[in-house]
């Protein structure tokens, strides 16, 4: 059901919001298509690589209960346009960086402008979209996660090839900022303005005791594993193992990310149109959400010692399946948490989902520094994500609305 009163869901918002994560993704994953010129440049090792892909979510995951709480208290046009503002500038100011130490600093900053993007839309559609609705606006939003890295890798490593990183970086922050004014008109009307106050949302302490919520961010965290140990370290991956030139890893990445592009809002569709005729949510996106963690721990699992012909195509196939647990992913916390929880249950979601992204690219640094392969680096991905479906599977008991007035 939509939130009581809300008005009807806006499909301009929804692909402005999809659009702003496009723009997230694709600022967030130019620092891996960079890496291999930067690394050279700056004589950087692995594991100072590794930090720096890290620091991005040493301040995006702390952060994300209180973008939680902005996105649950106020008005989604502002909390969203203020943190893109401060994304987009420091995504310019890395074209300036000279040091490690600055482009750490400047990795923090993008992760704290960055933060407020899932919480603001977690509240905008647990508010405004019915339950047979969540599963296409969940997969538009999915394919801007996915074209984000495929326009980052393909046209970013392009650029980059051509003019050099710095440019590259002050161009991408400068038209960043550009998403601010469609935004502007399109919600100026209040069209992202809360029904309900903010006293009305529910407090972190009743939040934290639901069983759902823990399953959510496990499952989260273990999805996210294998797509940050892709996103930060597929460009070094693809260039020094497998011995493609940058231009072929631009096209190869892309079209990995591309190919979840082309599932995410195929599966958000069949979600939606299984549910309109009569499917339990609770079937329908637990079934979807599995099937995308399984093929995707299998395709890295097999990646593992496969050669450079063979590893292009589990790649891609891991891709697809990026795009097939994505739909569902966002839809199953709506759902659960409604209106009065979803920014806050998000905040906590995406706060344990993004330690991932912590972890990742310094585990991963730190066992190809000492085996001198990613062969363990991909085992270990395809072992994690394996227990992300366990954790939708037996954590979660039900994806269907929980009734907070009987909590409080």
């Amino acid at each position: 059901m939509r939130s009581e009163h809300a008005p009807p869901l806006s499909r301009r918002i929804v692909l402005l919001l999809a659009a702003a994560v496009f723009i997230n993704y694709f600022d967030r994953g130019n620092l891996a298509t960079a890496s291999p010129m930067l690394k050279s440049e700056l004589g950087l090792s692995n594991a100072q690589m590794g930090i720096l892909f890290s620091a991005f979510f040493w301040s995006y995951a702390p952060l994300q209960p209180l973008a939680g709480w902005l996105a649950q208290r106020f008005d989604v046009r502002y909390v969203l346009g203020a943190g893109l503002a401060v994304w987009a500038m420091a995504t310019a100011l890395t074209g300036f960086a000279h040091s490690f130490t600055l482009l750490l600093a400047l990795r923090v900053l993008l992760g704290i402008g960055e933060s407020v993007s899932y919480p603001c839309n977690a509240k905008f559609l647990a508010q405004r979209a019915a339950v047979h609705e969540r599963g296409r606006a969940n997969g538009f939003i999915a394919v801007g996660q996915a074209l984000g890295p495929t326009c980052g890798t393909l046209i970013g490593g392009l650029v980059m090839a051509q003019f050099g990183w710095r440019p590259a970086f002050i161009v991408f922050g400068v038209l960043s900022l550009a998403w601010l004014i469609p935004w502007h008109h399109a919600t100026r009307d209040g069209a992202t303005a809360s029904s309900a106050a903010g006293k009305d949302a529910v407090p972190y302490g009743l939040l934290l005791r639901e069983r759902s919520l823990w399953g959510t961010s496990l499952g989260h965290f273990c999805g996210n594993y294998a797509f940050y140990f892709m996103l930060t370290w597929l460009p070094l991956y693809l260039v020094k193992t497998q011995g493609f030139s940058l231009r072929q890893m631009a096209v190869i990445g892309a079209g990995v990310y591309a190919m979840g592009a082309l599932s995410a809002p195929a599966t958000g569709w069949i979600c939606d149109r299984m549910i309109l005729r009569g499917a339990a949510p609770n079937a329908v996106l637990k079934t979807a959400m599995n099937l995308g963690l399984c093929c995707v721990a299998a395709s890295m699992a097999l990646c593992a010692g496969a050669g450079a012909v063979l590893c292009v195509a589990l790649l891609l196939t891991a891709g697809i399946f990026f795009g097939v647990q994505s739909a569902p992913l966002g839809a199953i916390t709506q759902t659960l948490a409604g209106p009065r929880a979803a920014g806050k249950w998000m905040g906590v979601q995406n706060l344990c989902a993004n330690m991932a992204g912590v972890l990742a690219p310094l585990i991963t640094g730190q066992v190809v520094d000492r085996t001198g392969r990613f062969y363990f680096a991909f085992a270990i991905a395809a072992a994690v994500t394996l227990l992300g479906a366990a954790a939708y599977g037996f954590v979660i008991e039900r994806v269907e609305p929980i009734h907070w007035n009987d909590r409080d």
